[in-house]
């Protein structure tokens, strides 16, 4: 199994381009079985997570040819199979997005109970429920579920989200699409991501007004054609490269993204100090002193509000200011137990609660030998080990991959002093 070597610190400089978004590229992937005519996706990044979707999207029959690093043609002309292969599942949450377009295009389906990272074993009900709404019978087999449409198409239906769910919001978008009459979904995400999708299947012949806000209205339609997707950047790859910069020296400008996904982050990363100019595809991370940084109160929320991806990072952060910072992660339980790996490595970081932390700052921290335990605090510990003195030794790093492409070399044309063993 691969390992990240780190020798910290790090003064890092330079131009980094953002990839596209993972969590975007994921639920394209799932919706090219919506149509049986060609697809282009565009802009796709080159990621462990990617890689998998495509291998579950062939093995259900779709053709699909890879143009170059980042774009691919999909061809789902023909579905040839109902059951979803349960050691590709098991590799990625996002696998449950192909369950609304796959019951869409062949009426019954089979589907084990789809994987991830330690934090992605959550509970599927709301997939599931939504599904049951457009008129869909679950049954729970042993370690499969059995689903089945009882009439020839899906129904429209009212749903409402008793809480927001980013992933249940575009899974029940692509229910509606094609599903008979109209379709009400309220209390809805409101994630760019969300936005990316509507507007490809708008492209290709859907009907959905709403997409961004927390009310989405669909109409079905009856068949969709092919269409071009371009995938958006990636704002969670956006906010850990400032995070990383502003860690590192400064000096370091981003390119390829979109600001304007990420407003709070950026008032939060102003409220501890750290300089920096916007543009409309850019953000430059001014030179600065992580002893000038100041501690703050850290919320994470639904979009728009601070991304629960980001936290991991900015905890990061919150080590080398000064004072008494609260991070309170409202979205996941068990999210912050990567703080255990920082406290390994020096950092002063007390759990109150499976919610809150308390990180007192600034602690110098030093090399270890620590574990990725899933994408998001896998990068963390990157930027952990980046400026800790002496050698670390980052295990697991199937997760880092998951999620950032070719990341040891774009930090290496940083000035990093990273290698793969």
């Amino acid at each position: 199994m691969s390992k990240f070597e780190i020798i910290g610190p790090n003064k890092l400089s330079g131009e980094i381009k953002v990839s596209g978004a993972k969590n975007a590229a994921l639920k394209a992937i799932a919706a090219t079985i919506l149509t049986d005519q060609e697809v282009i996706l565009k802009n796709i990044p080159d990621i462990e997570d990617v890689r998998v979707m495509f291998k579950i999207l062939e093995s259900l029959g779709a053709k699909v040819v890879q143009k170059n690093k980042h774009e691919y043609t999909v061809h789902a002309e023909k579905i040839t199979k109902a059951e979803l292969n349960p050691h590709l599942v098991s590799k990625l949450r996002a696998s449950i997005m192909f369950l609304a377009p796959l019951l869409t295009r062949v009426k019954e389906i089979k589907f084990p109970f789809p994987g991830g990272d330690i934090i992605g074993k959550r509970p599927i009900d709301f997939y599931l429920k939504g599904l049951e709404q457009f008129g869909a019978k679950i049954e729970h087999e042993q370690d499969y579920y059995h689903i089945k449409l009882q009439a020839k198409k899906l129904k429209g239906t009212k749903f409402v989200f008793p809480f927001i769910s980013h992933t249940v919001t575009e899974s029940l978008i692509m229910a509606a699409v094609l599903a008979e009459g109209k379709t009400t979904l309220v209390n809805t995400a409101c994630e760019p991501e969300i936005v990316n999708l509507a507007d490809f299947l708008n492209s290709m012949g859907a009907k959905i007004k709403g997409a961004g806000t927390p009310f989405i209205e669909i109409e079905g339609v009856d068949k969709l054609t092919g269409g071009i997707f371009h995938t958006i950047p990636d704002r969670l790859e956006t906010g850990t490269f400032a995070i990383l910069s502003a860690l590192t020296g400064g000096g370091v400008k981003i390119t390829n993204c979109n600001p304007e996904h990420l407003e709070v982050f950026w008032k939060m990363l102003k409220k501890t100090g750290v300089e920096f100019d916007l543009g409309k595809n850019f953000v430059y991370i001014k030179k600065s002193k992580s002893n000038n940084l100041k501690s703050c109160e850290l919320r994470t929320h639904e979009y728009p509000g601070f991304a629960t991806d980001l936290q991991a990072p900015f905890a990061i952060l919150l080590t080398q200011a000064k004072g008494l910072s609260l991070i309170h992660e409202t979205i996941y339980e068990g999210r912050l137990f990567y703080t255990d790996s920082l406290n390994k490595m020096g950092a002063n970081i007390i759990m109150c609660d499976p919610h809150r932390v308390i990180v007192q700052g600034p602690t110098k921290l030093y090399g270890a030998n620590i574990e990725s335990p899933d994408i998001r605090a896998g990068m963390a510990l990157v930027i952990a080990a980046l400026i800790a003195d002496g050698k670390s030794v980052i295990d697991n790093i199937y997760q880092i991959d998951r999620g950032y492409e070719d990341i040891e070399k774009r930090l290496k044309a940083l000035g990093a002093n990273i290698k793969r063993i």
